[in-house]
């Protein structure tokens, strides 16, 4: 059988060529929560993956951030649990660093047995989005920016997490070290490692910071002129960092607020339209006159915002991360050149006009977030949408106050369940999937007893 996404045989002999220490291989399958399932395989397999996929069952996409099933999906008891096939991605087959011994990695994509897409695949999503904008002669290009928590493996005496003491010396900073390139060489020997993972996979990785807390980062990626290449890069990038940290001994953490008195982790996606010709739709023809494509494009964002909020938030932990002054958005404001908005103009020259979308916690899945940005920007687009007055100042405190915004996750998941943009964003399989596994998730928060619980009411109550 040909494969259906793009892969050929060849790519897996010329890798086996190229890379004869490589003993076994990670086969990487993204679902709706940006979780990675698969396989570990040996040498010897990976060949034949190329030349017929490889069966997974089909509630591999149905689960929730637990690994449980969730039988509201369809995609569990209703197909009797049954075998599809994935088939690696073109261009993902690649080297793991400093593994021992040594593994490779490829990421993969769902289809049925017949060759088409499985519409519950988060990135045969924005694959869609992708054709349906190629079709009016354009191309989506874009990057993702990556903020984490390094933490320490311990928890303080009560309990809560703490950052990572440094890994070259075990020096450990309360201090919001925030731009503080001293502090960086603390975790010199860690961000070596991430940079030589990130080369060895083809990774664009560029500028590390010590971002607005103590024990958080960011990582930036170079712009694509593809943004499903943006989305893999992302994907890859939280899979290294993650695993590199491990080896050093500390935990990366990709929650969107894992310490309450600090900033959260966002998941910004620069993002710009080019034409047939090339040309960036958003620069401006004339100076200080914005063009009408970015202009519509904003208001197609904005307008979209409040019943998308469950992709840009899609657990409970997401919603701790936006409170004012605290660089994570609140409205669907747009802004030039301002950190308290939601839609960001950045400054610079006009021909790499773009937007800069912050809702986004690091917690989601680039697939889904990617999918609802273009989706949003295509109904701008489409009908000439007007993102109202540019926000300047303050957005906290300039910020409309929305009656249909969600300001929880329930009111999230009930807001996507029942938008029409949303399920034609996403398709209506994977839209049934993602809001049945967000219910099912926010039910089991919902009963749980907390520590909270007993510390505001056993003895008070």
């Amino acid at each position: 059988m040909t494969s259906p996404s793009g892969s050929t045989v060849e790519e897996a002999v010329t890798f086996l060529e190229q890379h004869p220490e490589i003993e076994a291989f990670d086969i990487v399958l993204t679902d709706a929560n940006g979780v990675g399932r698969g396989k570990i395989i040996r040498r010897h397999e990976l060949a034949a993956i190329y030349e017929s996929g490889r069966h997974m069952p089909i509630s591999i996409l149905g689960l929730d951030i637990t690994g449980e099933d969730v039988h509201e999906t369809g995609l569990i008891w209703d197909s009797g649990d049954g075998d599809l096939r994935a088939w690696p991605i073109p261009g993902t087959l690649k080297p793991l660093h400093g593994t021992s011994p040594a593994r490779g990695q490829v990421l993969m994509s769902m289809y049925h047995l017949d060759g088409s897409p499985m519409t519950s695949d988060p990135r045969h999503a924005l694959a869609r989005q992708v054709r349906k904008l190629e079709q009016k002669g354009l191309r989506p290009a874009g990057a993702f920016e990556l903020e984490f928590f390094l933490l320490a493996n311990e928890r303080d005496a009560e309990g809560r997490v703490r950052p990572a003491g440094a890994v070259l010396d075990g020096r450990r900073s309360g201090k919001t070290e925030v731009y503080s390139v001293d502090h960086l060489h603390g975790m010199e020997p860690l961000f070596s490692d991430i940079y030589a993972a990130a080369k060895a996979q083809g990774i664009p990785a560029e500028t590390v910071i010590s971002e607005y807390a103590p024990g958080q980062y960011e990582l930036t990626l170079h712009y694509r002129k593809d943004i499903m290449q943006a989305a893999d890069d992302l994907v890859m990038l939280k899979r290294l960092v993650r695993a590199a940290a491990r080896r050093h001994g500390v935990t990366a953490c990709f929650m969107a607020k894992p310490i309450e008195k600090y900033a959260g982790s966002g998941m910004h996606l620069h993002v710009s339209m080019l034409n047939d010709s090339g040309r960036n739709i958003f620069s401006e023809a004339e100076e200080g006159k914005w063009a009408p494509a970015l202009l519509h494009s904003l208001g197609g964002l904005a307008a979209t915002m409040p019943e998308s909020m469950l992709v840009f938030a899609p657990h409970a932990n997401s919603w701790r991360r936006f409170v004012a002054q605290s660089y994570a958005p609140i409205a669907p404001t747009w802004g030039v050149n301002n950190r308290s908005v939601a839609l960001r103009v950045p400054a610079g020259d006009v021909k790499n006009r773009r937007i800069e979308h912050r809702p986004a916690g690091v917690d989601t899945n680039p697939y889904l977030v990617a999918t609802t940005v273009l989706a949003g920007i295509t109904k701008g687009l489409d009908e000439k949408l007007d993102p109202g007055p540019e926000t300047t100042g303050n957005g906290y405190e300039n910020a409309p106050k929305l009656a249909d915004a969600p300001g929880d996750w329930r009111t999230a998941i009930e807001a996507a369940e029942a938008s029409e943009f949303l399920k034609e964003a996403l398709g209506s399989d994977l839209h049934h999937t993602f809001t049945a596994i967000k219910h099912a998730e926010y039910l089991r928060v919902a009963r749980t007893v907390s520590e909270l619980d007993y510390h505001l009411y056993l003895h008070e109550v």
